[in-house]
């Protein structure tokens, strides 16, 4: 999970391809509190979930659709970003969004394009609580995949909504936004990981 602690600007573009209209949980403001949907507890750095690459979705089923309710909610709180499925614990290639009121989620995600100018700042995630360090991202990102319904979805974007991007298919493939991070900060940050806690806890 990408926190929401940047202020950088973002341009989004989320919408189905080929349509130009924004699916059911694709950038459209979402609220689920009243709904029954289960706000996850965030999986922490030493769960070997979140080492695991996450495997694709091959079928849209009920499962599927529970996964995706609860990563919408679960994203949809103040100072969250991004959220990764292996995150809360399911090994499938999903993640939701939570930019600039645009909360969304994307299925089986490909970054596609990236930009040659590339954007420096502080980046941090819940599954490494409270940490924060520099790291450098692309400036714009696109990425596609599908929505619960099967319809493609393109999503893309600047700044923050790009980071964040790039940050939850890190997740996916069973990266670490720590595993970016140049020689010289990537020591510092191992320092205070040792510091964490190791146990999952709602976050």
């Amino acid at each position: 999970m990408l926190g929401g602690k940047l202020g950088d600007t973002a341009i989004i573009v989320v919408s189905r391809v080929g349509t130009g209209t924004l699916g059911p949980v694709a950038g459209r403001r979402l609220r689920w509190k009243d709904w029954g949907m289960a706000i996850r507890e965030i999986r922490i750095i030493g769960d070997p979930v979140l080492r695991t690459a996450c495997e694709p979705i091959t079928s849209l089923d009920k499962a599927v659709r529970d996964l995706v309710d609860d990563l919408i909610q679960t994203v949809d709180r103040e100072g969250r970003a991004g959220l990764a499925a292996n995150q809360i614990g399911v090994s499938l290639q999903a993640f939701s969004y939570n930019i600039e009121d645009e909360v969304g989620c994307i299925l089986n995600p490909k970054i596609v394009e990236l930009s040659e100018e590339h954007q420096d700042g502080d980046e941090g995630c819940l599954s490494v609580p409270g940490l924060w360090f520099p790291t450098r991202r692309a400036e714009f990102a696109r990425v596609v995949g599908i929505d619960v319904n099967g319809d493609d979805v393109m999503v893309e974007g600047t700044g923050l909504m790009a980071r964040c991007l790039q940050h939850e298919v890190d997740h996916l493939d069973g990266k670490l936004y720590l595993d970016r991070l140049d020689r010289l900060a990537r020591k510092k940050a191992m320092q205070a990981v040792r510091e964490l806690p190791m146990a999952s806890a709602p976050r």
